[in-house]
C-alpha cells in the first residue's frame, strides 16, 4: 500500500471510532431516557475520569510508532512501520473512547447530562491527539 491509501485507511478507522464513541452515548439516552438518580451514578463517573489515564501509556506507544514511521519513511521497513502505527493507532483509539462508552453505560445509573457530556468531552480531547499528522503524507 501506498503512504496516501495507509494515510486514507487511519483517517477511516478515527471517523469509524468516532462515530462507535459517539453512538453509544446517545443510543443509552434515547432508550433510558429519564432514570432515576441512583447510587452508582459518581463511582461510574469517576471510573470515567480514571479511565482516561490508560491512555497515558497508549499515547506514549503511540508517538513512538509515529515517529519510527516517520523515520522509516522511503526505506524497505516502511510497510512494516505503517502496519506497527495502525497497531498502535487501533489500540489508542480505543482507549480514548472509554470514558464515553463508560458515560453510556452511567447513563442507566442516572448519571446526569453535564458529568456525560464531561465524559464524552474528554474522549474528544483523547481522540484528537490520535489524527494522524500531515507530516506523514
Amino acid at each position: 500500500m501506498s503512504r496516501t491509501d495507509w494515510r486514507r485507511r487511519l483517517g477511516r478507522s478515527w471517523w469509524l471510532l468516532l462515530g462507535l464513541m459517539l453512538g453509544p452515548l446517545l443510543l443509552c439516552d434515547l432508550l433510558a431516557g429519564k432514570a432515576e438518580h441512583g447510587a452508582l451514578a459518581l463511582p461510574l463517573f469517576i471510573a470515567g475520569l480514571l479511565a482516561m489515564f490508560p491512555s497515558l501509556l497508549l499515547f506514549r506507544q503511540y508517538k513512538r510508532a509515529l515517529v519510527a514511521t516517520e523515520r522509516a519513511l522511503g526505506s524497505d521497513a516502511e510497510p512494516d512501520a505503517w502496519q506497527q502505527l495502525a497497531s498502535r493507532h487501533r489500540k489508542a483509539l480505543v482507549g480514548a473512547a472509554l470514558p464515553a462508552w463508560i458515560a453510556a453505560l452511567a447513563v442507566f445509573a442516572g448519571l446526569e447530562a453535564v458529568p456525560q457530556l464531561l465524559l464524552l468531552s474528554a474522549s474528544l480531547v483523547l481522540l484528537l491527539l490520535y489524527r494522524i499528522p500531515r507530516q506523514l503524507a
